[in-house]
């Protein structure tokens, strides 16, 4: 491509490419550490052809977004890049400066994982558009503008004029990504390489991200490299697979091939860690049907699936936590009035029960997990754990109770003291709570460090000799040290990678079944949710829209918020999820049946 003129490429002007627009052969990647060379990649070859959509998948620190970033000459100064990469023929590895400069925005561009980062804060959106059309064309600034507009308009930002002129932190994080597009496609590129371009979006705001990457990619015939590790998304995008693991290319085949009979034992085990929404209920959205393009909706909601819990509460059980009417407010700042994160909240968790709270970022999810456990305070409403209301009690009366419940936080690296050893941050508690002698509290946190499956040689590491699973453990040993009998988690394994993540998620369920605490399980991930829990809320903008068994939430949801949060969450099956992008797009023309 690279015409560099004023107009938006429509689809009978797509240029024509005979052959790869990228190959790669033999690619490898070293770093120089205290003098010796370390692999992060070799071996790497594969193409990518006009109009097709390349996933390179694998974990944390398989090498696939250290290749992508030797195409374009962006390593570190201690990395060097090895082999062949050809764009269009001309080859990449190796090549000067200048020449990279001209092919980057050009002819390959980049999507980044944070917009929020790879965005300048003290320029507008339009100007950013504007200065990468301007680095690589003639055109004036008035064209350069009116291009700007039209690329923002080709990603679907309502009132592309005005927006023009807005900052980033004035885009929602959906919005910023496409900003990120538009960018990407000022100077038409051949190429785009997206690099985990929905992990930090929400499941309904990524299914748009998806559904504008894959319209652009057939309307410009470029070729998209997908790095990702989410097999949703892949399952729902790409036309071809390359899987690594440990720098290496490991297999690679079609889409449809590689998830219906993969041949190597690592590409089975990344499938089987991967949480498949519906596995446990046998399908979701039941009583939505598409019948000759239409939406069908049918109005028999299953009465059976009715718990035992009215029973359960009728015959006096006392519920590990109650929240009535629970409303969250943060204080205004600069006269301006307060926020109503949460509003009106009530629910249940009996003992021994997992309560799924679900819902998009800002749908008050985490707020509510933080007043659960005290650490905010609520405005109205009643929050009882135990048969005691906490949110009239002073810190020093809420100190007793603390033993009662525990959190475990979503980022375990913040929320570990880094000062503090492995064996001294589980242990903490007990000697705050039980004031336990040193004989004692070590024969309990060795017990912990067992319970979770962790050494108890690590009780005398610190929390950076950990990988992020590991701190993840200890962050469940610490929260279970005094046998709570609530434990809140609040997105516990968003930050993992899938065998990491199905580990963790594994070993809660382990102690849950053990140990019989109440929990209640923050996430966005619908497939985590359905693991756990028996039962779901779903949470949109701080209101409670819908509630039940985690069978008549998943197959029969109410509430139209539920069937689009639904029908957006990817699943590791191509076929499944190209029915699924079709009920959506249904469900979102008959506005969702409402």
């Amino acid at each position: 491509m690279g015409s560099h003129t004023s107009e938006i490429i429509t689809d009978d002007q797509a240029p024509e490419h005979e052959g790869p627009i990228l190959a790669v052969e033999n690619l490898g990647v070293e770093f120089n550490v205290d003098d010796e060379w370390v692999m992060a990649a070799e071996n790497v070859s594969f193409e990518i052809h006009p109009g097709e959509i390349l996933a390179v998948v694998g974990e944390s620190g398989s090498g696939k977004s250290m290749s992508s970033m030797a195409l374009l000459g962006l390593l570190p100064r201690n990395g060097r890049s090895t082999g062949s990469a050809k764009m269009l023929g001309k080859e990449l590895i190796g090549a000067p400066q200048s020449m990279l400069r001209r092919v980057r925005g050009n002819e390959i561009a980049m999507i980044f994982q944070e917009p929020m980062t790879a965005l300048n804060p003290v320029l507008t959106v339009g100007e950013q558009i504007r200065e990468a059309i301007e680095q690589h064309t003639e055109l004036s600034p008035a064209q350069a503008k009116k291009r700007a507009i039209e690329l923002l308009r080709m990603v679907e930002i309502p009132e592309a004029e005005r927006r023009y002129d807005s900052f980033p932190h004035q885009f929602s994080g959906g919005q910023r990504q496409r900003a990120m597009i538009a960018i990407a496609l000022a100077n038409d590129p051949m190429l785009l390489i997206a690099d985990e371009p929905t992990t930090a979006l929400d499941v309904t705001v990524q299914a748009e991200v998806l559904d504008l990457l894959r319209k652009l990619n057939k309307r410009l015939n470029s070729g998209v490299l997908l790095i990702t590790h989410d097999m949703g998304v892949v399952a729902d995008l790409a036309d071809h697979v390359v899987v690594m693991e440990k720098g290496r290319v490991v297999e690679a085949a079609p889409t449809a091939q590689l998830f219906a009979a993969p041949r190597e034992d690592y590409t089975r085990q990344l499938l089987g860690a991967v949480p498949h929404l519906g596995s446990k209920v046998g399908g979701v959205l039941a009583d939505v049907e598409v019948v000759d393009g239409r939406l069908s909706i049918h109005e028999e909601y299953a009465e059976r699936l009715q718990t035992d819990r009215e029973h359960r509460s009728a015959a006096g059980v006392v519920p590990a936590l109650e929240l009535i009417d629970v409303d969250i407010e943060y204080p205004g700042r600069f006269r301006q009035p307060a926020f109503k994160a949460v509003n009106g909240v009530s629910l249940t968790i009996n003992p021994g029960e997992v309560m799924g709270l679900v819902g998009e970022s800002g749908s008050g999810k985490s707020t509510i997990a933080r007043a659960v456990t005290g650490l905010i305070r609520t405005a109205a409403g009643s929050v009882t754990i135990g048969g005691t209301d906490i949110t009239r009690l002073s810190a020093r009366q809420l100190l007793p109770l603390r033993k009662k419940f525990a959190i475990v936080f979503q980022d375990p690296a913040a929320s570990l003291n880094p000062r503090l050893s492995i064996g001294d941050s589980i242990g903490e508690p007990l000697l705050l709570h039980e004031k336990l002698g040193r004989a004692a509290l070590d024969e309990r946190v060795a017990s912990l460090l067992d319970d979770v499956q962790l050494p108890v040689a690590f009780r005398n590491r610190y929390p950076h000799e950990l990988s992020g699973g590991q701190r993840q453990r200890v962050g469940i040993a610490r929260a279970l040290s005094l046998q709570p009998d609530l434990l809140v988690a609040d997105e516990p394994t968003s930050a993992l990678d899938v065998s990491v993540q199905a580990k963790v998620l594994e070993l809660l369920q382990e102690l849950q079944r053990e140990r019989g605490f109440a929990c209640l399980f923050v996430s966005h991930d619908l497939a985590v949710v359905e693991l756990l829990a028996s039962h779901i809320a779903v949470l949109n903008k701080g209101t409670l829209v819908e509630q039940g068994s985690t069978e008549q939430i998943l197959k029969y949801p109410r509430d139209a918020y539920t069937r689009r949060l639904l029908a957006a969450a990817p699943v590791p099956d191509p076929k499944e999820q190209s029915l699924r992008r079709e009920q959506r797009s249904a469900l979102l023309a008959m506005g969702a049946g409402e």
